[in-house]
């Protein structure tokens, strides 16, 4: 098919498509940084007759490029230059115990503020992107325990999270995939900050190793009693993995724009600080791709990000050990996450109108 905006060139020897705006556009989200200028359809002739040979031929968008370059390395830096005295820190932990153990954790969460304030210099630096918050106008008590839940569309998440709260709460914490520990400096100093590690199996490995079942619940519980000690505030991306449209097709999920909520982990940390929590925040994150790459944010390509924020009551009933065990109260929990999270998937169909 040919748009009305292309058109043919005819020369002695060749055929040249020349794809104008449209094509462009269409074309560039699917090759990253690389954008199709035009292709080149030759006419050449052999014994068996004429043959077209299709040939594309490639413009590299050096401004996306050396952007993206820069902005990871100037992140690299920042990581090295507060990750670095993080683990160093961290290695205190072996010889301390109780308050002068709970001094050090305090310690490296200022470290890792520093972290967090520096990757937002770069990206106010070097990222045309416009951070649009909403519901976060109020005064918040830093010093205590808070519950964020929030919709996952990709890593870019993560850095607009720390961004969002940063010297508003304490330094957050979540829950990370075991195999993340191995990363350079990121990984370790994950561990020095008390983040809580998942070892996932796979449904296979499950029904030959039964016993290895709610392993990932058990870790969940250990690390809310060690919050119970340091002011935190737990992240929980409570649909367990980020968006894509093939998994939400694939879970048959009720939502237009997310999957559908794990209570699992969600449940053990209700029941586990329920008692201490002095709020919980729902977030929700819009971006104008409804699926979006990490490259795609440090290369310049998200001119905007929404975060919209709102307080949520926690029924008291949720804050026991009852709302982790089967039976009614576990019902009436995914009931009440259920609403919660068809509020969410509403509110994103209004956001993204707008982009």
């Amino acid at each position: 098919m040919v748009q009305t905006d292309a058109h043919l060139q005819k020369q002695p020897d060749e055929l040249h498509f020349v794809a104008h705006s449209f094509e462009e556009q269409l074309l560039e989200p699917l090759a990253g940084v690389v954008p199709v200028a035009f292709f080149e359809l030759s006419q050449r002739c052999d014994e068996s007759g004429v043959r077209l040979d299709l040939h594309p031929l490639i413009v590299y968008n050096p401004d996306h490029l050396i952007r993206g370059l820069l902005t990871i390395l100037l992140l690299a830096q920042n990581l090295a230059l507060w990750g670095i005295p993080v683990l160093t820190v961290g290695m205190l932990k072996f010889v301390t115990f109780g308050r002068a153990r709970r001094r050090v954790i305090l310690a490296l969460a200022r470290l890792a503020e520093g972290w967090v304030g520096g990757n937002n210099r770069v990206f106010d630096l070097m990222l045309p992107v416009k951070w649009e918050i909403e519901g976060l106008d109020h005064p918040i008590r830093k010093e205590g325990h808070y519950l964020i839940i929030s919709n996952h569309v990709s890593w870019v998440d993560i850095f607009a999270l720390f961004r969002l709260f940063h010297g508003k709460v304490e330094f957050l914490r979540f829950f990370l995939k075991q195999e993340l520990i191995w990363l350079p400096i990121a990984g370790q100093a994950c561990w020095a900050l008390e983040f809580p590690f998942m070892k996932r199996y796979t449904p296979q490995y499950l029904e030959k190793h039964p016993e290895k079942r709610g392993e990932d619940l058990k870790t969940t519980r250990i690390a809310m009693e060690r919050y119970r000690t340091i002011p935190v505030a737990i992240l929980n991306f409570i649909e367990g993995t980020r968006f894509s449209e093939a998994k939400r097709q694939e879970q048959r999920s009720p939502y237009k724009h997310l999957l559908r909520p794990r209570t699992g982990g969600l449940s053990f940390v209700l029941a586990s600080l329920g008692d201490q929590l002095d709020a919980m925040f729902d977030v929700t994150i819009a971006y104008p791709q409804r699926e979006l790459t990490f490259w795609e944010f440090v290369t310049g390509r998200v001119p905007r990000i929404i975060m919209h924020v709102r307080q949520i009551e926690i029924p008291a009933e949720f804050r026991t050990k009852a709302v982790t065990e089967h039976g009614p109260m576990r019902g009436r929990f995914k009931k009440w996450l259920d609403e919660v999270w068809r509020e969410k998937d509403a509110l994103i169909e209004r956001l993204t109108v707008f982009f």
